[in-house]
């Protein structure tokens, strides 16, 4: 099984934090734009499950994501995300992502809220681990960092250590728990 284990920061802008992870000897892979359209399960809170669903465009691109509930490990610090990651390329194209969308309304699930952001991806390697860094400018919400580690169960923890370690060099300060869906339906609940 595949894990992710991921830490997120929000931060005032983005330059530091690129010329930073440069500086650490990562690799740009390039920006682009992507759009999550989040679902709800038609018998499951995920809100209270702590699960996602989601299907993400990126340009022509498209993708079906499964994100099980937090698990624990450790290292467990109550932030870091750890969880179950299972993510299928479907149909390409406009077409592709409304035949899927009308599959999985059709099955009970209801569009929650879309999520936009354009993301500058990164590869670093870390004390031996392939780290992802996403520099991620979040509409209705600001300038983001994630570090990311996908790895199998066994790992997690050695995963949760490297993205500590980098943490603390980069400067990040503190952890942003909270995933963006949680943060634009808490905006949107104040607002």
């Amino acid at each position: 099984m595949t894990y992710e284990v991921e830490k997120k920061f929000a931060v005032p802008g983005l330059r530091r934090v690129h010329e930073s992870l440069l500086r650490e000897g990562a690799v740009e892979r390039g920006v682009i734009e992507q759009s999550d359209c989040y679902y709800a399960h038609p018998a499951t809170d995920y809100a209270v499950t702590g699960e996602a669903f989601r299907m993400r465009r990126v340009d022509e691109s498209n993708y079906l994501t499964y994100k099980g509930p937090r698990v624990t490990s450790r290292e467990e610090d109550g932030r870091t995300k750890i969880r179950r990651e299972i993510e299928l390329e479907i149909e390409a194209g406009e077409a592709g992502a409304n035949q899927w969308s009308s599959l999985i309304e059709a099955l009970g699930f209801r569009p929650v809220l879309e999520v936009r952001k354009c993301r500058s991806e990164l590869a670093l390697t870390w004390r031996g681990t392939s780290v992802d860094a996403a520099l991620d400018e979040v509409t209705g919400l600001g300038s983001y960092v994630e570090l990311e580690v996908v790895c199998d169960r066994s790992e997690v923890d050695s995963a949760q250590a490297v993205l500590s370690e980098l943490t603390r060099v980069l400067e990040l300060g503190e952890e942003e728990p909270r995933t963006y869906l949680e943060m634009l339906l808490e905006s949107k609940e104040r607002g």
